[in-house]
């Protein structure tokens, strides 16, 4: 079993009831604006509700997802009480390592985490590196997945597949058993390996925007800093912590005019902030990688559409020219622009080795959602699906161009799936510990370790290559070189496919169905 795979089973079982707003088209999530009857979720009577209360009692109750018989209960969406007396049950429960930010967010509140399984444990002193984080800090190894959600405040459901998915694996692993996402089983084994990995979870990255969410109803995107707030707009309040990372901040000048790759109107939002890594909320997933140096793998769980994106976020990804990087200034002013133009022919540089892994495990995971929701969701390069600067799945890389150490390789799960009707993603249960998501989680995570290479290596070798019919190809510019890949899968249960790409183009769109 595939670490992609279980990931996706595990999103499957909670009802999302994200917003899907007309002005999220500036992020490119909205792929098609024509449509009218846009609603406030909290009105469909198909919307998960927040759940009152605390199901978990103080931490006194474990959190169970689907993958496990009988299955948690998922009828509503966890509220910020129970996402803290959650994490507090499996720590207490399983002996966790737990950790708080040092950085407390503009309302006051701890953003918390926990780490997960792990070849090593190792802790030292280290002297941090780069614009939030202290001088000296605690250096924890051995942890290689760092998962995140909850970036985004409205988009509900994401912080509870974390928690349901971790439980899942933890509970399984202490039976010394497997898990069961729908039609897919994986084995005792398959849950050793993800565990072996060590795996970093901060559940909810923005507390201040969840809470005001949930209890306003109001859709709210950002975070809840007044720092730049316009008198008498209450829309002005926030940054979107997803325009506030390290990379391509500064969008005006690093990005080709009109990128909308961001904004610097406080009232957007898409306000990238003062600075890169003004929040509380950012510095401290930077905090995070600088203190964990052995993470190579990232995942940010969104909710707005049925995709999987990786890689760079503000164009697409090339790994021929390494001086074409986004700390070049002499590309300054061309990046961002697709399709490309005479004067601003860019590409950001990322190793073969790297984008073919990314490419092939985002394109299972798109397989592994399809296959347990009966869903269109498919896979894309991150910077096809709009152009987006300081995005947080590159921040890891921007401190490796700065500082040095390990590429990361940057994903972003979208597990909703529109509905214009409504601003909720009405792909049935959520499963983010339950059918789809905990099935790409298991999945991702058992591929990502050093021997994918290996094994996508000998895969391709038997790839038969032909020009795809990029019409079929939803939200891509004809511009885009995309080819499709079949892999001849003797011996599997599953025929393989995959988009994949010419020498210049990522994996552009499509899925690929293994037996993850």
């Amino acid at each position: 079993m595939r670490l992609p795979t279980l990931v996706s089973l595990a999103t499957h079982v909670l009802l999302s009831s994200a917003c899907l707003l007309d002005i999220e088209k500036e992020g490119g999530h909205v792929m098609d604006r024509s449509q009218p009857g846009i609603h406030r979720r909290q009105s469909h009577p198909n919307t998960a509700p927040v759940g009152t209360g605390d199901r978990f009692n103080n931490g006194a109750v474990v959190p169970r997802g689907v993958g496990l018989s009988p299955p948690g209960d998922t009828s509503t969406v966890y509220n910020s009480v129970e996402i803290r007396s959650a994490v507090k049950a499996l720590v207490e429960e399983f002996d966790l390592s737990y950790f708080e930010s040092p950085f407390k967010t503009y309302e006051n509140r701890t953003i918390y985490g926990f780490r997960m399984g792990g070849k090593g444990k190792g802790k030292g002193k280290g002297k941090g590196q780069g614009p939030g984080t202290n001088s000296t800090s605690d250096i924890v190894t051995g942890f290689q997945v760092l998962l995140e959600a909850g970036i985004h405040a409205r988009e509900r459901g994401a912080s509870d597949h974390l928690i349901n998915f971790a439980s899942d694996l933890l509970q399984a692993d202490r039976a010394n058993s497997g898990l069961q996402y729908g039609g897919m089983s994986y084995t005792a084994s398959d849950v050793k390996k993800a565990l072996y990995l060590g795996i970093i979870v901060v559940p909810v990255v923005n507390p201040d925007g969840l809470v005001y969410d949930q209890t306003t109803n109001l859709c709210w995107r950002k975070n809840r800093n007044p720092a730049s707030a316009i008198p008498g707009n209450p829309n002005s309040v926030g940054v979107d912590l997803n325009r506030n990372f390290s990379p391509v901040w500064n969008f005006t000048q690093a990005l080709v005019p009109g990128s909308g790759a961001a904004s610097t109107n406080p009232s957007s939002e898409l306000f990238h902030g003062t600075g890169p890594l003004s929040e509380a909320e950012t510095k401290t997933i930077d905090w995070v990688l600088q203190t964990h140096p052995s993470i190579g793998w990232f995942l940010d769980v969104h909710s707005v559409q049925g995709v999987v994106l990786h890689g760079w976020c503000h164009d697409s990804n090339q790994a021929t020219d390494p001086t074409m990087n986004l700390l070049n200034p002499a590309y300054d002013g061309k990046r961002g622009a697709y399709p490309d133009g005479p004067t601003t022919s860019y590409k950001e540089y990322l190793p073969m080795r790297e984008r073919d892994a990314m490419s092939i495990i985002s394109a299972r995971m798109a397989g592994a959602m399809c296959d347990s929701t009966a869903r269109g969701f498919f896979s894309l390069p991150a910077a096809n699906f709009g152009a987006s600067s300081g995005c947080s799945a590159d921040q890891g890389n921007w401190r490796r161009a700065k500082f040095g150490g390990k590429w990361v390789k940057g994903f972003g799960i979208e597990f909703g799936y529109p509905n214009f009707d409504s601003p909720l993603f009405d792909g049935g249960p959520v499963l983010f510990g339950g059918v789809a998501v905990g099935r790409v989680f298991v999945g991702y995570l058992v591929l990502a370790d050093d021997s994918f290479y290996e094994r996508a290596n000998s895969a391709l070798q038997n790839v038969q290559v032909g020009l795809a019919d990029k019409s079929q190809v939803p939200g891509v510019n004809d511009a885009v070189d995309g080819l499709v890949a079949v892999f001849d899968g003797e011996g599997d249960d599953q025929k393989d496919e995959i988009a994949s790409h010419d020498v210049r183009e990522p994996v552009v769109s499509i899925t690929l169905r293994l037996p993850l």
